[in-house]
């Protein structure tokens, strides 16, 4: 994570939680508490390309992938929020996964992530969630960068 908690401001703070609630959804194969943070209206674009619309559409299609995949958790690192106005923040991450009965991260797994976030009625919500593969084609060094990046989490 970049910079310390003290630092941030109200916003950002609630950004940040507003992401944290969406990986710890994932991270406990929650349905519910993954969609949870999105506005009515939010769309999840995932890493397979799949592209869902309202928190009730990325519920339902959230619960079969958690009752028949042993999905892996992620591990992640918040590079920055970018305010646009005061209602609206771009929220910039990395993800790891470490596989069911492993302990490493896996490095084919990584994954490139964004938020949209909107402040509506004073409460922050997921308006666009995008995991895209972290796989820099060509570029071997730079998975292992963040692959050691992601590990030294662990």
């Amino acid at each position: 994570m970049i910079g310390h908690a003290a630092e941030f401001s109200e916003d950002e703070k609630e950004v940040r939680s507003l992401y944290a609630t969406l990986i710890t959804g994932w991270n406990e194969r929650s349905a519910k508490g993954m969609a949870s943070p999105f506005a009515p209206d939010g769309s999840l674009v995932g890493f397979d390309g799949s592209q869902v619309a309202g928190r009730e559409g990325i519920e339902e299609h959230l619960l079969p992938i958690f009752a028949s995949h042993p999905t892996p958790p992620y591990v992640t690192i918040v590079r920055s929020v970018r305010f646009i106005g005061s209602n609206a923040a771009i929220l910039r991450a990395v993800a790891g996964m470490i596989p069911p009965g492993k302990t490493e991260i896996e490095p084919a797994l990584h994954s490139i992530q964004t938020v949209v976030g909107e402040k509506c009625d004073g409460e922050w919500r997921v308006v666009l969630f995008q995991t895209t593969p972290g796989q820099f084609h060509g570029r071997p060094e730079l998975v292992e960068e963040l692959t050691e990046e992601l590990r030294a989490l662990l």
